[in-house]
């Protein structure tokens, strides 16, 4: 994918290039697990049940206790986005190396 992108964007496949489009996917990668880690630890549950409290309209007025937690809805796994994240960053920074000497 990185490559497909490289020769769409810079019309040419070239170290630096890789260099630079692997870099966004590494971060893009390890800050939507970083985002899901913190999702499932529930930092985010007060806040999302308070909004779901406060928008219900119509008859089905819930208790706060009844709204289900983010936590509990969001049933992603981040260790695979964590893993393939590294690897993609182990990858760019020996391209960076070979790029540098």
């Amino acid at each position: 994918m990185i490559i497909l992108i490289s020769f769409l964007n810079y019309h040419k496949i070239s170290l630096l290039s890789y260099i630079n489009i692997s870099f966004y996917f590494s971060a893009g990668l390890l800050l939507t697990s970083l985002l899901v880690f913190t999702i499932h630890s529930g930092f985010y549950d007060v806040i999302s049940r308070s909004f779901s409290f406060a928008f219900q309209r119509g008859q089905n007025k819930r208790r706060f206790d009844e709204i289900p937690p983010l936590s509990e809805l969001v049933t992603f796994n981040q260790k695979p986005l964590v893993f393939y994240g590294l690897i993609n960053g182990l990858f760019m920074l020996i391209a960076l190396v070979i790029y540098y000497f």
